[in-house]
Formats: structure tokens, sequence, C-alpha cells
């Protein structure tokens, strides 16, 4: 049995156990993860009796070549009427609640058949996809791989006198050199008190010497995401700099320590957060210790003091990214990529963690 063949009987089983006679998958990266097409237009209905796929004349060859058999493949004019228009009455037709649009439901309520009832069905997909498979797994190593040379190879050419702008696009090129679709989200280079800002965004402005430089960037390899974050000297730190550092390291192999099977993201977070707020830093951690990555950078599940109590499973793969930032002065992440295994975990990341000048 094929792994599409395998998501999509789990998708039978997850529309059985709410209820449900089928589910209308319309987010375009849940299509692909269902059932391999990567166009821009399509929405699949999907159930133990019901396999409809549904894109228009643009991908009637693509569609064939990436969904194949199984599926009932159909060419519309307009989509949202074809998808109503096939759905066979009387049933409980699940929709992505976090997804579809007021007026695309409320266009749906009016198209489709009567005695077709309309159910709010998040997160069926979303909770299939947090769990990755072999191959899965493989292409996110892939990736994390691909983006840790990428750096490497930009690090070789120097960060001082550079400005931020400059090495993340350099590093977003040496990524696609490598065979990268893109970036899985625009890199982050910040240097000095501009690392004090988590998101921040690259700017004109020369990276100087005797500094903290914030590197977070990602690959998106065949259809996967990628995410990792270090932090740089770029020569002599003042104790404060050296001490943050010092103390978001050991957060993070702390928390590191926590990852695997059984407890929640919200238990994982706890042992960073814990060890930053007894340094006197709790105030400047203000973000969740992590997130899922898969096809998609932010997705299930969530490791942060709002997350679920739902223990982390094998199959998860997630980030582990506490940081430290004191504005106007400075900030500090560090950042794996890690996949939960039934033994414990295993980090994805390769780039050494120790403090490196560059």
């Amino acid at each position: 049995m094929t792994a599409r063949e395998d998501r999509a009987q789990a998708v039978d089983a997850a529309v059985g156990e709410r209820e449900l006679d089928a589910l209308l998958v319309s987010r375009l990266v849940d299509v692909r993860w269902l059932c391999g097409f990567t166009g821009s237009s399509a929405a699949v209905i999907v159930g133990p009796a019901d396999r409809r796929f549904v894109t228009d004349f643009r991908y009637l060859t693509q569609a064939r070549e990436q969904v194949g058999e199984g599926w009932n493949h159909e060419i519309a004019q307009k989509l949202l009427e074809q998808v109503a228009e096939g759905l066979r009455a009387p049933a409980r037709v699940g929709f992505d609640d976090t997804d579809l649009t007021v007026k695309d439901h409320a266009r749906l309520v009016e198209l489709a058949p009567e005695g077709i009832e309309l159910v709010p069905a998040g997160g069926v997909i979303a909770d299939l996809r947090a769990i990755k498979d072999a191959g899965e797994l493989e292409r996110i190593r892939a990736a994390a791989a691909l983006a840790d040379d990428a750096l490497t190879e930009v690090l070789a050419r120097g960060l001082v006198g550079r400005t931020e702008r400059e090495v993340a696009l350099d590093l977003e090129v040496a990524m696609r050199r490598r065979g990268a679709q893109g970036a899985s989200f625009a890199p982050i280079v910040a240097a000095a008190e501009h690392a004090a800002l988590p998101h921040a965004e690259p700017r004109d402005v020369s990276i100087p010497a005797d500094t903290l430089v914030v590197v977070d960037w990602g690959a998106q390899l065949d259809g996967y995401a990628s995410d990792c974050t270090r932090t740089y000297a770029t020569g002599q730190l003042d104790p404060e700099a050296r001490a943050l550092y010092d103390l978001v390291e050991r957060a993070q192999a702390q928390a590191l320590t926590a990852v695997r099977p059984g407890p929640s993201g919200k238990e994982v977070d706890a042992v960073a957060r814990d060890v930053i707020e007894g340094a006197g830093h709790g105030e400047h951690f203000g973000h969740g210790l992590g997130h899922g990555v898969g096809m998609e950078v932010h997705e299930a599940p969530r490791l942060s003091r709002q997350a679920s109590d739902d223990p982390l499973r094998a199959g998860h793969v997630v980030t582990v990214e506490p940081g430290v930032y004191v504005p106007g002065r400075v900030g500090v992440r560090i950042e794996d990529l890690v996949a939960i295994t039934a033994e414990g975990h295993d980090v994805l990341s390769s780039l050494p963690k120790a403090l490196q000048s560059v």
C-alpha cells in the first residue's frame, strides 16, 4: 500500500469517527498531502464511499500524472459549483472551518442539494499531517541538510562589513542553487540591537564587529520545509552578550532532553522557560518554545504556554528555539529541528551550537 493510500484510508477513518459521510478538502497544501497534486486550483471530496478530485482545465494532464488512479477526476469551469453539484444527499459533509471563507461557505450552502448538511470539521487533516511517515521524515531531513550546507557556504564568505540584507539574499540563493524550491520563509539576519526583534527584517545596514548576529533560515525542498536558527559572534563580546548566549544555549539543551513521546508541548516549553526565568530574563522570552514543521514551516503541534495538554507523539517534527531579547541591546536565539521517535528524539539540524566567531 502506498503512502497516499494510507493517508486516504486514515482520512476515511477520521471521517467515520466524526460521524461524517465525506470531507471537503480545500486547502491546497492538504490536497497535496492527500493525493500529490501541486497545482494552484483543486478541491477533494473524500470519504469511505467517495473520492472525487476536482480541478480546472489548466491541470487536466498534470492531475492525471500526479493524482493517478483511485480518484474520480472532474474538470470544472467553477470549482465550488462543481464540488456542490456532485454531493450526494443525504449526507453529512465536513469542511475545514479554519480555511473555508464565510463567502464560500454561504455559496456552498446555496448550491448544495437538499439533504446535504455541512458540518465544521477543522483539524481533521491537520491532525493527520502532524504525524510524519518515513518518507516525509526523509524529505524534512534532506531540507534541513540542504539549508545547513547553504549557511556553511555563506558563513565562509564572512559576516562583518556585509549588510544583513546581502547575507540573507546570499543565503536564499545558496539554497536555490542546491535544489531548493525556495526558502521556507524569508531568512532573518539581524545583528547587534536589531537581533532583539524576534522577527527582524534584514536591513541595508552593515554587520559590525564584536557583536552577535542571529540567522534564522530554512529550505523548502520536495514539498517539505526546514527551520533552524543559529547565533554567531563577530569578534569579542561584552560580558552581557556572552552570558545571554550561554543562558540560551543551556535552556535549549535542557529543553531538548524533555523532547520525547509523552509530555505535552506545554510541559516541554516550561523546561526552557524555567531556566530563562530563573536567570531573571522571563520577560525577554515572549514567544513559544517551538512549533511543528512539515509541508508548512508552521503547523501542529505547538510547544508553548498556550499549547494543548495533548502528548507529543512519535512522528511529530518540532522546533526547539528558546530566545532572549533585550530591547535596544542584544538578542539570542538557538533553534534545532527535531523529529520525535519512539525512543526519544532525533535532531535534524547539524550545525554546531557552541558559540562561534565568524
